[in-house]
């Protein structure tokens, strides 16, 4: 009697402690995963804020600007373009589409970098209130802009490690085997090499 109550304890205590086992780990792939998602997301509200400023600068430079046409166009179809490109977090292991995304953001700013480079001309224009505060907002938003990317590229590093590792990579290829690795930014092309400035 007593050798079968040791072996119940024994199988109790191996049991048990396979189970706890087992749950280590189980909840880091979709907790990664849902940081990533709202890392995402605050990207997208990021790039959201900008394109919801970008109305009232054009409007701003638009009432002195006048001979700039061209460029405020450009503005105003990059914008468009941007808010056109959407990707929602399903969509996130597919780097084409957010290539897709990023060079349409790349665009706008390309844009707004001529706008802001223009405003020079004008020095009635420096000088406008709406115009300052509308540029400081920008120039804000483009580094939060920066920081929301970053925050993102770390969740995703952080929940594609969780697919690769040990124990992650167990539950990865059970339980998990719907989870694909998330893409994640990467620098343009040109970006490695300094812009031209013309005066």
């Amino acid at each position: 009697m007593k050798t079968l109550l040791l072996r119940l304890r024994m199988v109790l205590v191996l049991v048990l402690g396979s189970l706890v086992l087992a749950g280590c780990g189980y909840n880091a792939i979709p907790t990664a995963q849902e940081n990533a998602k709202a890392q995402w997301a605050q990207v997208q509200n990021q790039y959201q804020r900008r394109a919801d400023l970008i109305p009232n600068l054009v409007a701003t430079v638009q009432g002195y600007a006048k001979q700039e046409k061209d460029v405020l166009t450009a503005v105003v179809e990059a914008r468009a373009k941007a808010t056109s490109v959407h990707i929602d977090a399903s969509q996130l292991t597919d780097p084409a589409k957010l290539k897709a995304f990023t060079d349409a953001q790349n665009q706008l700013s390309g844009a707004l970098g001529h706008l802001m480079a223009i405003s020079e001309n004008y020095p009635d224009l420096k000088s406008n209130q709406n115009f300052l505060a509308l540029q400081s907002q920008l120039e804000g938003t483009e580094n939060r802009i920066s920081v929301a990317r970053r925050d993102y590229i770390r969740a995703v590093r952080d929940y594609n490690l969780s697919l690769r590792t040990f124990p992650g990579v167990i539950w990865a290829s059970t339980f998990f085997r719907s989870y694909q690795p998330m893409a994640e930014f990467s620098a343009d092309a040109g970006a490695a090499t300094p812009p031209k400035v013309k005066f």
